[in-house]
C-alpha cells in the first residue's frame, strides 16, 4: 500500500537533505587542496559582466525603512560607489571574492559592474497574495530585460509557490543575453526558522541562541543574506553554464557550495566568529553605506578551493 506523506514529514526529509549536502560539501571543501580541481567546474559558458543595473520590484507591504535595507546593500556592492567607504570589512570587499572566477576563465569578459537601477512597486498584489512560479516571471519581466538582474521581493504576508517547502529564495538562469532574475521572499511570519537563520532559531537540527539582527529586521536582513547568495551564483553562472557543480536544476554555486557559514569556525547551529555592535548586540561580519552592518554568506574561493569569509 502506498504510503502518503504529510507536508511536515516531505519539510523534514527536505531539511535533513540540505543537512546531509552541507555536511558532505563541507568535508569536500575541508579535504580538498588548492592544487586539486576546484569544486565547483568551470562548463565553459559567460559570466554576467559588463555594467548591470539591479532593478528591484517590491511585491507587497514594503516599509520605507526595510526597503532601504536592501537598496543600501545593492549601493554598497559596488566600491566605485562610495570612495570613502572605509570601515572594514566591508560589502564591497564580500563582493570582490566573485571577480576571482572571472580570472579563471579563458573568455575575455570585462568584470561584473552593478549599479542599483529602477524600484518598481506593486503595493496593491496585482497578482494577489498567492503567486505561482509563472506569476514570478511575470513580475520580473516589468524590469528591464537587457543589461539587468531584476529582483522580485515578495512581503511576509504572501505566499509562493516553494515557498518554505523546498526554497527560500530563487535564481533563474537567463535565456537573453545579460538579463536573469532573482526571488526572494520574506520569511519573517511564514519559516523564519527556515530562510532566516541565524536570526531566528532552527526548526530542526542543533539549537542555539538566535543572533540579533544588524538592521533590527529579521525578515528582511534574513531577505538581504539570501539576495546575496543569489546575486554571487546569478553573477557565476547567470545562464547554467558558467560555475557550479552537481545538478543543473539544483546545482551548487558559489554560496550555496558553503551553506550556513559566515565566520571563521562556523559549523552546523553555529555561524563563525562574528563582529558584535556594543549599542545594539547586533552580530554582523559587512559594513555598508549609510553606516548599515550586514550578515553575508560566505563565498568559495576559486583560487583556494575553500569557503572565503569576511572574518
Amino acid at each position: 500500500m502506498a504510503t502518503i506523506l504529510s507536508s511536515q514529514s516531505f519539510l523534514t526529509i527536505f531539511l535533513l537533505i540540505s543537512a546531509l549536502q552541507l555536511c558532505f560539501a563541507t568535508r569536500r571543501l575541508n579535504e580538498q587542496s588548492s592544487s586539486e580541481s576546484q569544486l565547483l567546474h568551470y562548463h565553459n559558458g559567460p559570466l554576467l559582466s559588463g555594467k548591470i543595473s539591479m532593478n528591484l520590484i517590491w511585491y507587497g507591504h514594503f516599509k520605507p525603512s526595510q526597503k532601504a535595507i536592501i537598496s543600501d546593500f545593492i549601493t554598497s556592492l559596488s566600491s566605485s560607489s562610495s570612495p570613502a567607504q572605509s570601515s572594514q570589512p566591508s560589502v564591497s570587499t564580500w563582493w570582490k571574492t566573485t571577480e576571482k572566477y572571472y580570472h579563471l576563465t579563458s573568455k575575455k569578459a570585462s568584470a561584473l559592474s552593478l549599479t542599483l537601477g529602477k524600484q518598481i512597486l506593486d503595493d496593491k498584489y496585482s497578482l494577489g497574495k498567492s503567486l505561482t512560479s509563472k506569476q514570478l516571471v511575470e513580475l520580473a519581466s516589468k524590469g528591464e530585460q537587457k543589461n539587468a538582474i531584476n529582483v522580485v521581493l515578495t512581503s511576509a504576508d504572501v505566499a509562493v509557490e516553494g515557498f518554505c517547502m523546498s526554497r527560500c529564495a530563487k535564481h533563474i538562469k537567463g535565456k537573453n543575453y545579460k538579463f536573469a532574475y532573482i526571488w526572494v521572499g520574506n520569511s519573517e511570519t511564514q519559516c523564519p526558522g527556515q530562510c532566516a537563520w541565524p536570526f531566528h532559531q532552527p526548526m530542526y537540527g542543533p539549537q542555539s541562541p538566535p543572533l540579533v539582527a544588524p538592521n533590527n529586521d529579521v525578515g528582511v536582513d534574513g531577505m538581504v543574506i539570501n539576495v546575496a547568495s543569489l546575486l554571487a551564483g546569478t553573477a557565476t553562472n547567470p545562464f547554467g553554464n558558467g560555475y557550479f557543480q552537481g545538478p543543473k536544476e539544483a546545482p551548487l554555486e558559489a554560496a550555496s557550495a558553503c551553506t550556513g557559514v559566515y565566520g571563521k569556525g562556523a559549523y552546523p547551529g553555529y555561524a563563525g566568529n562574528l563582529l558584535v555592535d556594543p549599542t545594539t548586540g547586533a552580530s554582523y561580519n559587512a559594513n555598508g553605506l549609510n553606516g548599515r552592518k550586514y550578515l553575508l554568506p560566505a563565498l568559495f574561493d576559486p583560487t583556494t578551493s575553500t569557503c572565503s569569509t569576511l572574518l
